[in-house]
């Protein structure tokens, strides 16, 4: 039916869309999960940066020759996911953030928001993003098991998050959904409220946390079945 690639945000890898995957396929429809250089099993290799992530989401759906592709994007994955779902031209069916950051051209992720102590972290650990402690996720409907495979999950190469997004034309042209998990707050960041006012842009609510694929699979699963569905 589509064609979905799932890539996850800072820490994690294919694996954290496992049970998003196996409704998807039940439903009738391809599944790529993939992991960005840096991270899970290719963490030994070495990122260049913020394009690399972009570079990487690209040749997959190029190596795999996908098209009507459904690119989901996931937190900080929302980056580069948006800057691939430019370059992949009509190969695009859609794009769905899921409670993500967007790209704005000549920010990076960390722009728009109160990140001053992300960046501390990442100098105090030699480039790294770690995942955050236990106590952090709670409130995000998330079991214990949940919030351990998150913690143990892989330290985010920093570069890549405060790396500039290059963006060659407005954002608010692309058909896309946007997912707003209601656990992690009611409001869309700044550059993502400016982007619903767009008539090919949509917004859906779940009534969940930040990590949905591991918190609501299924309800997760329903919403992206339905975005591909979208004319």
């Amino acid at each position: 039916m589509t064609d979905f690639v799932l890539v996850a945000g800072t820490w994690l890898g294919a694996w954290a869309w496992n049970e998003v995957a196996m409704e998807l396929r039940g439903a009738g429809h391809d599944v790529h999960a993939l992991t960005l250089s840096g991270l899970a099993e290719r963490q030994d290799t070495q990122p260049a940066g913020q394009q690399t992530h972009v570079r990487d989401i690209v040749e997959e759906v190029e190596r795999l020759d996908l098209r009507d592709v459904v690119l989901v994007g996931h937190s900080y994955a929302g980056v580069p996911v948006g800057q691939a779902a430019e370059r992949i031209g009509e190969r695009l069916r859609r794009v769905v953030f899921v409670d993500a950051n967007v790209p704005v051209d000549g920010e990076s992720f960390l722009s728009g928001w109160p990140s001053e102590h992300v960046r501390r972290t990442i100098d105090a650990q030699g480039g790294y993003w770690p995942p955050l402690d236990p106590e952090d996720y709670a409130g995000q409907g998330l079991t214990d098991e949940q919030i351990a495979r998150i913690v143990g999950a892989t330290p985010h190469p920093g570069i890549t998050l405060t790396e500039p997004a290059v963006l060659d034309r407005p954002l608010d042209a692309l058909p896309a959904t946007y997912v707003k998990c209601l656990l992690d707050g009611d409001e869309p960041l700044p550059a993502v409220a400016a982007l619903l006012q767009s008539d090919d842009w949509e917004l859906v609510t779940l009534d969940t946390g930040h990590w949905p694929m591991f918190s609501q699979p299924r309800g997760l699963a329903r919403v992206l079945h339905r975005a591909a569905a979208r004319p």
